[in-house]
């Protein structure tokens, strides 16, 4: 009788167990999705950064061999979205300077030191837009002012926008851009371990940004 109810119990377990895996492994439901860059369509208004969908980071000469990439893992942004679309729209976005990850942990703490970005004196760095220079349709060059170790210095991105739509899971407006741009370390007072590593840093951004719900 107790080696029968036994194996009806692992019988009952096993199909149990078969069932979520074929539920796990089966889609629920395929999404289907696209996006416009017609940027007459996008609606005015306040939009954030989502910083689950959103990447930057930093890459610099490492003794000729290579470009090492370091990436910010916390930041936030925000996206005033008005008529006129790219041309008269404004951005800014702040990073934890000490979210740094170089996937080396003995190279985050000196590069957060105060040899290099001293993030406990100069704990964000932070962009705002202050031009936007048209050159194609759904792109342009963004200046704008970095700051970075406590000084402020003017920057220029080659700016993408990818596209609108509401997201599909969201149902929020959503945003996506993407950016590229150079600038020197040692204009902002970090010119430490040149020139075995490089001034030039090159940073790259790709983010989204969603409208934020009026009255919020």
């Amino acid at each position: 009788m107790i080696r029968s109810l036994t194996r009806t119990i692992m019988l009952r377990s096993l199909l149990s167990a078969t069932l979520l895996t074929a539920v796990a492994c089966t889609p629920i439901q395929v999404l289907t999705h696209s996006v416009s860059q017609n940027e007459t369509r996008v609606p005015v208004g306040h939009y954030e950064m989502d910083p689950d969908h959103c990447s930057i980071t930093f890459d610099i000469d490492h003794f000729k061999y290579s470009r090492f990439t370091m990436r910010f893992d916390r930041k936030r942004g925000q996206l005033d979205w008005k008529e006129g679309g790219l041309d008269q729209s404004t951005a800014s976005v702040t990073i934890d300077a000490a979210s740094i990850d170089t996937n080396v942990p003995l190279l985050d703490k000196m590069v957060k030191s105060d040899n290099m970005l001293d993030v406990a004196t100069y704990p964000e760095i932070r962009f705002v837009s202050t031009r936007f220079d048209r050159t194609g349709e759904s792109r342009g060059t963004l200046t704008g002012d970095l700051t970075i170790h406590g000084v402020t210095q003017p920057v220029t991105l080659d700016v993408t926008f990818n596209g609108f739509a509401p997201d599909p899971l969201t149902k929020k407006d959503t945003l996506g851009f993407s950016a590229d741009g150079h600038f020197s370390r040692a204009k902002f007072g970090l010119a430490t371990w040149y020139p075995a590593v490089g001034d030039d840093i090159h940073v790259r951004i790709q983010a989204e940004f969603a409208k934020t719900p009026a009255g919020a």
